[in-house]
């Protein structure tokens, strides 16, 4: 699914963010003296001066944190090789479908027609309680392909992580796979993605998810640039260190041994007395590493999913997310700076460290933003924006040097849109962790 960098949205984006970075930089220019004076005078305050000595520090952080990054993937990371036909194990697919209608048909082909080998190949669709025409899709795949697809019905709406634990128990062979229904994958995807498990340290393998929607609007151009950043670096740099902290449910993949363990204890977790209904894929991340396994990141298992493309759908996966990233950030840190594997485990306490910076600070020097642009909007206004494309530029940078595109210029767009539309989510998701409602699966598909 190669994309070409000649849509005229695109080519709009890219000269409009050339002439608005020009402006930009022109307008900070002209603030830097007045910008100097009133951080002069703020340096008499001591909370003011607290602060910015706050915004300082984590400013440092963040430099360190992102050359060891880079040095990690420059330097270790290298996504496994596909392993002989011979060698590949057997393993099942779970398919967890809702409201999805013939988007889970297309799934299920690309499965099918993916260069695995068919004897050690089995897919489980299970339909959780969908009031459209997905189980008649899902007995079309049947039809079409007979025993190779297992399908199971649900007369209720269950929920993600129930669905994928019935599928878990009527799995055949060594390795679990799991696969949203509204994506579809690349031919190669699946051997690229359990070829990691020929190493006996590895419990879990995330795949590398980009976006099938992309053309629908500006919400998906920008996830685009995101995702891409979120799996290539942050993924691949957390994989050098053997511990990537999220397994994506569009595409990962689990030692079928270790998921059984851990198989109960997962379908009835809890977070604050309330059942966990969210972050299955997060959770089961968590279980393998404690269980003293590697979880690794093959940037060459690709899988592209569909995402939201209005404001308030893209609003509720995001809180979802945020949500699930609190409670599972709490569960990693109760066993983290334990000895709860052989190898060692310091880069993925780093790791840790740095992300509740992110959950914790960060949030402090919003309020601070906050205050400034009400001292002087026009004057704080451009150096936030400013810094919102500093910050950008690496999404940026990563798009270019891995796709070769120029459409990482979404990033740009993204950062300002992130500042003023979407940076409440992680506060509001603090205050508010125990909620499992507002969810992304209960939207009508039409409005997605």
């Amino acid at each position: 699914m190669k994309q070409n960098d000649t849509d005229p949205l695109d080519r709009l984006i890219k000269i409009t963010t050339i002439a608005w970075l020009f402006l930009l930089l022109l307008a900070s220019f002209i603030t830097y003296n007045a910008l100097s004076m009133i951080l002069e005078e703020f340096r008499n305050i001591i909370f003011l001066r607290f602060l910015m000595f706050l915004n300082q520090t984590l400013l440092l952080i963040n430099i360190v944190a992102l050359l060891w990054r880079i040095l990690l993937i420059k330097y270790q990371y290298q996504c496994v090789a596909i392993q002989k036909e011979e060698d590949l194990p057997e393993i099942t697919v779970v398919v967890p479908a809702y409201n999805e209608g013939k988007g889970v048909l297309e799934t299920i082909q690309s499965l099918v027609y993916s260069n695995y080998p068919e004897s050690k190949l089995h897919i489980i669709a299970i339909d959780d309680g969908s009031h459209d025409d997905t189980w008649e899709c899902l007995t079309e795949a049947q039809k079409r392909w007979g025993e190779k697809i297992c399908i199971l019905r649900f007369s209720e709406n269950q929920g993600k992580r129930c669905a994928l634990y019935h599928g878990f128990k009527r799995s055949k062979g060594d390795v679990l796979v799991t696969v949203d229904s509204d994506s579809i994958l690349d031919q190669d995807s699946l051997r690229y993605l359990v070829s990691p498990f020929q190493n006996a340290r590895v419990g879990a393998v995330a795949g590398n998810v980009r976006i099938l929607n992309r053309k629908e609007g500006f919400i998906p151009r920008m996830l685009d640039v995101s995702f891409a950043y979120s799996f290539e670096f942050i993924r691949a740099s957390q994989s050098c260190v053997n511990a990537v902290m999220c397994t994506p449910g569009a595409l990962s993949a689990y030692r079928k041994d270790i998921v059984m363990l851990v198989l109960e204890e997962w379908l009835h977790q809890k977070f604050l007395g309330q059942k966990a209904t969210i972050g299955e894929d997060r959770a089961m991340t968590n279980f393998i590493l404690r269980a003293g396994y590697h979880v690794s990141f093959q940037s060459k298992a690709t899988v592209y999913t569909k995402v939201p493309i209005k404001y308030t759908k893209l609003c509720k996966m995001f809180l979802r997310w945020a949500r699930s990233n609190i409670r599972e950030t709490l569960v990693m840190t109760a066993f983290a700076f334990k000895k709860f594997r052989s190898t060692p485990a310091s880069g993925m306490r780093v790791n840790l460290l740095l992300h509740w910076t992110t959950l914790t600070f960060l949030q402090i020097l919003r309020l601070q933003t906050i205050l400034y642009f009400f001292i002087s909007p026009y004057i704080f206004g451009v150096h936030l924006f400013l810094g919102a494309a500093i910050i950008s530029l690496f999404p940026a940078i990563v798009y270019w040097l891995k796709y070769h595109n120029s459409n990482g210029f979404w990033a740009f767009p993204y950062g300002i849109f992130w500042i003023l539309s979407l940076s409440w989510i992680t506060p509001y998701a603090m205050l508010t962790p125990y909620k499992n409602s507002w969810m992304t699966r209960d939207l009508d598909k039409a409005q997605k």
